[in-house]
C-alpha cells in the first residue's frame, strides 16, 4: 500500500546559459553543450565550502518545461527507434522531471560557479549540487 505524501523541493539556485529555448539545448552536456553558471541564492553561499576550480560535480535540476504526463518515448525523437519507457530513457519528458549533469567547475566568483558543457536552458531551477562519485568508490 503506497501513501501520498507532499514533498516539497525548493530551488537553491539558477542556470544561467546562453540556450534560451529548448529545442537550441543538446540531449546530453558531451553533445556542445556551452559553458553556463549557476547562481546560486545567498543563502547557500556557504555550502559552496570545499568546491575548486576542477572539481567534477553532479547538478541536479528541475527541468520546469518538461511535459510530466509522458511515459513512454522515441529516444531522440526518431521514429526508428523502438518505444521505450521513460525510465529506461534520458528523457526530461516524466512523471518528475529531474535532471542530472555532470561537469566540472572551471571558475568560481562568490557564489556563482562557471561549469563547463551544461545543457541546462537559462533560468532552469537547481534544486542540488553534489560531488560526483570517486572512480573507485562514493564521494566524501
Amino acid at each position: 500500500m503506497s501513501e501520498e505524501a507532499d514533498y516539497v523541493v525548493r530551488p537553491v539556485g539558477r542556470v544561467r546559459s546562453t540556450l534560451t529555448r529548448r529545442e537550441d539545448a543538446p540531449r546530453q552536456g558531451s553533445e556542445a553543450a556551452p559553458e553556463a553558471w549557476i547562481e546560486l541564492d545567498e543563502q547557500f553561499r556557504d555550502a559552496l565550502l570545499g568546491v575548486e576550480v576542477g572539481t567534477e560535480l553532479v547538478v541536479l535540476t528541475w527541468l520546469h518545461l518538461a511535459d510530466r504526463d509522458v511515459i513512454q518515448v522515441r529516444p531522440h525523437h526518431d521514429p526508428e527507434h523502438r518505444l521505450k519507457g521513460v525510465f529506461a530513457t534520458r528523457s526530461p519528458a516524466r512523471p518528475n522531471p529531474i535532471g542530472v549533469h555532470p561537469a566540472t567547475v572551471l571558475e568560481i566568483d562568490g557564489r556563482r560557479l562557471r561549469l563547463a558543457h551544461l545543457e541546462a536552458i537559462d533560468g532552469t531551477p537547481v534544486v542540488d549540487i553534489k560531488v560526483a562519485l570517486n572512480p573507485g568508490g562514493a564521494g566524501e
